[in-house]
């Protein structure tokens, strides 16, 4: 029986070599459309799959490698007669070695969404002769990467099953990964039943949230974020720097004003809007110097020399930003352990997947901005207060639940977070703020989750709040209000809840 290699490839890249080699080989090159032309072009010996079927492409070449004479030269047990008998009665090739790689569906999925020019680059073949092969890889070997041919020249005579075992894995991986782009992007990146999750990894990072956890980068392929992050200088980054630079990152996009967020252990320590990028850094510093140690710089604009100095100043593991100056990347680079990242500014809907055990939970991400808000105390607010309000329940939303803000002037005063009890977060802000000897007389609060009773509000007025915005929605709002006006402080029901678990 004579052995056979089917080659049918989009990206052409290093084709024509292996080709040859499996040529001289003894493989007979059985292709299709331009990829057999580029091999006769090159002296290569192919027999065109219409040649070998009898039955030519049709359909504007939607139908080219669909037969039995491809499909059982691939898919026949070697060590099974009956199997062998039959392909040799229908002169059947053995086709030993499949090199097939795909149409770019997700090229052209990241510039269209043109629904015929995506449905025509569907692959429907390609996908068909890898699994095919992948199936039998006891006896085929399937190369689905270019990259793998040079090992492939190198190495072909002690590939083995274990070897073709693994391009086979390779290629159920690809093949899923192919299926999960098609149906994310026709299905407008909505959630089904049943999906696949494409990602591609972007790099194995040192460990992960400790040292004896494996660890992964991976990106969205369909969706722009994270993973496209420019590194101008520093270590390399961290699984829990990358936590922490999404918070940031999320925080950068939610303000359009110029904005200052601090970091420190995937909960901001710090937060201020200001008209200028270093009275924001000196403000959102000032809120907590102490937790800002080592913590994670974002800046929603680009990063001046003046910024850059006071920077340097202190201890940080990363600043993130949209964009620098070239005089301030030389000062940024004076620390070389500090990691300097650009970020581009990509702000869409998209679904967060977490795993728990044995599964995961999926939910969209937490886009929700305060479109209105009611005013349910007798003591109306300032406008000073509402803008201070808002701006405190924008940072809340990024803390970890229990999450409680002081503000005032568009920066952060204290911040209380990660507490069992709300009650908890209101005091654990007010005692830091004492530590660091900062007044909270005339600031604002804001809660990311309503108030089961009375004692937050008893706890703000102590220390001199004079207006809190918190979603509502308590059994005991009506004991809430009624503190409020007891205390003569305005109080603000935004109808959204913003917890961060």
């Amino acid at each position: 029986m004579e052995k056979a290699a089917l080659i049918s490839v989009y990206d052409k890249k290093g084709v024509v070599e292996l080709a040859d080699f499996l040529t001289k080989k003894g493989y007979k090159i059985i292709s299709t459309g331009s990829t057999a032309r580029l091999l006769k072009q090159n002296n290569i010996d192919v027999i065109e799959v219409e040649n070998y079927t009898g039955f030519e492409e049709m359909l504007d070449g939607r139908v080219k490698t669909l037969h039995p004479k491809i499909h059982g030269g691939i898919l026949f047990v070697r060590d099974n007669q009956k199997h062998k008998e039959t392909v040799e009665k229908l002169g059947i090739y053995s086709i030993d070695v499949v090199v097939v790689n795909l149409y770019p569906f997700e090229e052209v999925a990241k510039k269209t969404s043109d629904e015929h020019e995506l449905i025509e680059n569907i692959d429907i073949g390609g996908p068909t002769l890898l699994r095919a092969a992948a199936k039998n890889y006891q006896d085929v070997l399937v190369v689905c990467d270019p990259d793998d041919y040079e090992f492939v020249i190198n190495n072909f005579n002690s590939i083995d099953i274990n070897t073709r075992r693994e391009f086979a894995i390779k290629v159920f991986a690809k093949t899923s990964y192919y299926d999960g782009l098609i149906a994310k992007k026709l299905s407008g990146n909505s959630i089904k039943k049943q999906m696949g999750l494409a990602f591609s990894v972007v790099s194995k990072l040192r460990y992960g949230e400790n040292s004896h956890q494996e660890a992964f980068f991976a990106k969205d392929p369909l969706q722009a974020g994270l993973p496209e992050l420019i590194q101008l200088n520093g270590k390399e980054l961290s699984y829990n720097n990358l936590l922490d630079i999404d918070v940031a990152y999320r925080i950068m996009l939610e303000f359009e004003p110029t904005t200052c967020v601090i970091i420190k252990h995937n909960t901001p320590c710090g937060v201020a809007t200001s008209h200028s990028l270093t009275q924001a850094y000196l403000n959102a510093l000032n809120c907590d110097p102490v937790s800002a140690f080592g913590g994670i710089i974002g800046v929603n604009e680009t990063v001046d020399e003046e910024l850059a100095k006071l920077i340097v100043e202190r201890f940080y593991e990363v600043i993130v930003a949209f964009d620098y100056t070239q005089e301030a990347v030389d000062i940024l680079k004076t620390k070389k352990n500090l990691r300097v990242i650009k970020v581009g500014k990509h702000l869409e809907k998209f679904y967060e997947i977490r795993s728990v055990v044995g599964g995961y939970l999926i939910q969209q991400n937490d886009d929700k901005i305060i479109e209105k808000y009611e005013v349910v105390s007798k003591k109306q607010p300032t406008q000073q207060q509402i803008e201070d309000l808002i701006f405190a329940f924008h940072v809340a939303k990024f803390a970890k639940s229990n999450a409680v803000v002081y503000a005032k002037d568009k920066k952060t005063l204290a911040i209380g977070a990660g507490q069992t009890s709300r009650v908890d977060s209101a005091k654990f802000a007010i005692e830091r703020a004492k530590q660091l000897n900062i007044d909270l007389k005339g600031c604002v609060m804001a809660s990311d989750g309503f108030f089961p009773f009375r004692d937050s509000v008893d706890e703000a007025v102590k220390v001199g709040v004079e207006a809190i915005i918190e979603p509502g929605g308590s059994i005991r709002d009506k004991e809430v209000i009624e503190a409020a006006d007891e205390h003569g402080i305005a109080l603000l029901f935004s109808g959204i809840r913003h917890f961060r678990h």
